[in-house]
């Protein structure tokens, strides 16, 4: 045993009671607070609605150690995201040094096993830094957070104070375990030194190196004290803050790890009424959705705790940019909020409120596009377009409609499209007579003709006078290609897509089930569609169908194969394209890099990319049924897209859905931009420089 010149705390007396008792309560009575305070914050969670979290284990393992060790998504935001990651890396460094601390005042001795040689003199080199890093991250978040005060950390007053306070008092804990573990290491080195006794090695320029050149100089009765009340500084601080990081906005650094690995992990998907329950015994429900806060699945509830109120989902959410009464930041803070009141650490239960009035209000929740920006931009995995389902379903079963959306659901029931057209017609875009004379489209009513592959066209393309052109142009293209298709024709219902994203869950199995039947009459072997939130209801909401692409991926196969072969830009080299991600297609399907290599693919192609493209892709605000929303917003999403796509340099915006068609080119006529800017449809510009022999 090195002989050290300074008294641990484990051997000193305080008071006349020796300092390993008070080492010993410390841990103890940290541990019972903590202990009974978790019990309190997971009580909700066994109270609430079951979820099915427990399949695939690799691959959240996999998600485990690049969303939560690698911290994957926080330099998304630059500044922020490096000192986060500078700061967890080094509470990772430092929670083995904060372990062996908590027995060392105990045993004086103890070491963790493997540490007592080599490599624990390499651990303590980096620890040095880590520690250094850490602190110097603090002061900068600290300065950042208190003093810049980034806009996006703001709270509207409606949504109560915002969290500066608790934020710049945590990093100043942070700071002072960081500052106390130094302390305590630095005067232990500083005495050996003035004693002639061996020193432990510091990294040089590091925190507790710098502490331990300052201290050269106090003698060593003075260094004594430093290093006992450094020492219990950091136990009582490690401890406290411990037990308070439940009690506000940091629970997060405790339940992350649990919230990424339980993290949701089909894009796109909705998650069942209730889990258990089969689509057959949906009837038996008495009640279907979120109405009061237990309904709330324990992984949602997991969601609330986790929020680390960085504003990164409101910051991106395009209902929120618009001015609508949506901030998805506010979804997750008023639902900790009332679970921090209504389940308190101290006292009983309290009764509980309805969500919707009395936590939400109803535009609130009418207003999200379920664009997915939200949960695309969150490091923490948090889900927001399960629970605003589930509260719209809760809504729904209570028959509380927006008046506006009454008539397009009405029509659905009844006519299997929201504009409550004729079922007949849905096949009139095809057997016009100027088109058919050139393209010939066959009706795959289980009579008469047959096709290997079906082209499923959806409601908008059916029914709406500019998007029939989308049809067929895809019709043209998917000819050229020496594709054999055809379509169902009025046996073809609505995808049903935004239908159950509205919540109105028994009518998309109703439409669900007639589409399944007819797609499997038809005798077809694929799905091809123009439409990707047809595409994402057919891969993501059906079952049993054959596989499905959207146009984007057989243009791309023709291509490649040379089926098809394009000719040089028609309208020149004063165009200048850009193309606008769907929601549908890309975040929620990942398909980012073939409509681009298709656009590519045109001789002499100008393109340009937004500001906001790809994963973070601003949404037209379209989307189905969001066609006939009448939400209160400040202006249009399309039109903050036109402008977006404006200041790019962009001349023709190129999309690859019919719904952000219909919305773009409504943004720019109502942005005042005829003639100065277009929208075309990829299959469109496609068909328009197909070379045809």
């Amino acid at each position: 045993m090195v002989k050290e010149a300074l008294i641990a705390p484990a051997n000193m007396s305080l008071i006349g009671i020796p300092g390993w008792i008070f080492s010993v309560l410390i841990p103890i009575i940290g541990v019972a607070v903590f202990t009974y305070i978790m019990a309190k914050r997971i009580a909700p969670l066994v109270l609430a609605a079951p979820d099915y979290r427990f399949d695939r284990i690799f691959t959240r393992i996999k998600n485990l150690l690049k969303l939560w060790l690698a911290q994957w998504k926080q330099p998304r935001y630059r500044l922020a995201g490096v000192l986060h990651i500078m700061i967890f890396a080094g509470f990772i460094v430092l929670s083995v040094r904060s372990t062996s601390l908590v027995i060392i005042g105990i045993s004086e001795d103890f070491v963790l096993p493997g540490l007592g040689g080599t490599l624990g003199h390499v651990y303590n080199f980096f620890k040095d830094y880590a520690a250094t890093m850490v602190l110097v991250a603090c002061v900068i978040a600290a300065y950042r957070r208190g003093i810049m005060k980034p806009a996006r950390y703001a709270v509207p007053e409606q949504y109560g104070h915002d969290h500066t306070a608790e934020a710049v008092f945590v990093l100043g804990l942070i700071s002072l375990l960081m500052l106390s573990e130094s302390c305590f290491e630095a005067s232990a080195v500083a005495a050996n030194l003035q004693s002639g006794l061996h020193a432990e090695y510091l990294a040089p320029l590091s925190l507790a190196w710098i502490i331990s050149k300052l201290l050269l100089n106090v003698s060593v009765e003075t260094l004594q004290p430093i290093h006992v009340v450094a020492y219990y500084i950091h136990d009582l601080t490690f401890f406290f803050f411990l037990c308070f990081l439940p009690l506000g906005k940091h629970f997060h650094v405790i339940t992350s790890f649990f919230n990424v690995f339980f993290m949701k992990l089909d894009k796109g998907t909705i998650k069942p009424v209730k889990w258990g329950v089969e689509d057959e015994q949906l009837d038996d429900l008495e009640s279907f959705g979120v109405k009061k806060f237990e309904d709330f699945t324990w992984k949602h509830m997991l969601d609330f705790y986790s929020c680390a109120d960085c504003g990164r989902c409101s910051d991106q959410c395009p209902a929120n940019a618009v001015g609508r009464p949506l901030s998805p930041r506010f979804i997750t803070i008023k639902a900790r909020d009332y679970c921090f009141s209504h389940f308190p650490i101290k006292g009983d239960f309290v009764k509980r409120e309805e969500l919707i009035g009395d936590i939400y209000t109803e535009d609130e929740i009418w207003s999200c596009t379920t664009c997915g920006a939200c949960e695309e931009e969150c490091p923490l995995a948090i889900e927001y377009i399960n629970k605003i389902v589930d509260l719209r379903r809760g809504m729904v079963d209570e028959g509380n409609v927006p008046q506006s959306l009454q008539k397009p659901l009405s029509a659905l029931e009844k006519r299997g499209n929201p504009w409550g057209k004729m079922e007949k017609k849905r096949a009139d875009w095809a057997t016009d007579k100027e088109f058919a004379a050139d393209c010939k489209v066959k009706i795959l009513d289980g009579k008469k003709d047959t096709a290997k592959t079906l082209f499923f066209a959806d409601s908008i393309t059916s029914y709406d006078d500019r998007i029939q052109e989308i049809g067929r142009s895809t019709a043209r293209v998917l000819t050229a290609a020496g594709v054999d298709f055809g379509i169902l024709g009025k046996a073809e219902k609505d995808s049903g897509h935004e239908v159950r994203r509205f919540g109105e869950e028994m009518l998309f199995q109703d439409l669900k089930d007639q589409n399944t039947d007819a797609i499997l009459a038809s005798g077809a072997e694929r799905i091809v569609t123009a439409d990707p939130h047809a595409f994402n209801a057919l891969i993501k909401d059906y079952k049993g169908l054959p596989p499905v692409e959207h146009i984007s991926q057989v243009i791309a196969s023709a291509i490649n194969d040379g089926k098809i072969r394009l000719k040089a830009s028609e309208e020149g080299n004063g165009a200048v394209y850009t193309y606008h991600d769907p929601c549908y297609l890309g975040r929620h399907n990942g398909i980012y890099d073939i409509p681009r290599d298709v656009l590519d693919a045109i001789p002499g192609m100008n393109r340009v990319e937004m500001i906001k493209s790809r994963d973070r892709s601003f949404c037209c605000g379209g989307g189905g049924l969001m066609l006939f929303y009448e939400p209160i917003e400040e202006k249009r999403m399309g039109q903050l897209r036109v402008e977006m796509a404006k200041d790019a340099g962009a001349t023709v915006i190129v999309t690859a859905c019919p719904f952000c068609m219909v919305n773009i080119e409504d943004a720019i006529k109502t942005s005042g931009l005829e003639g100065q800017m277009e929208v075309i449809d990829l299959v469109e510009l496609i068909d328009r420089h197909l070379v045809t022999e």
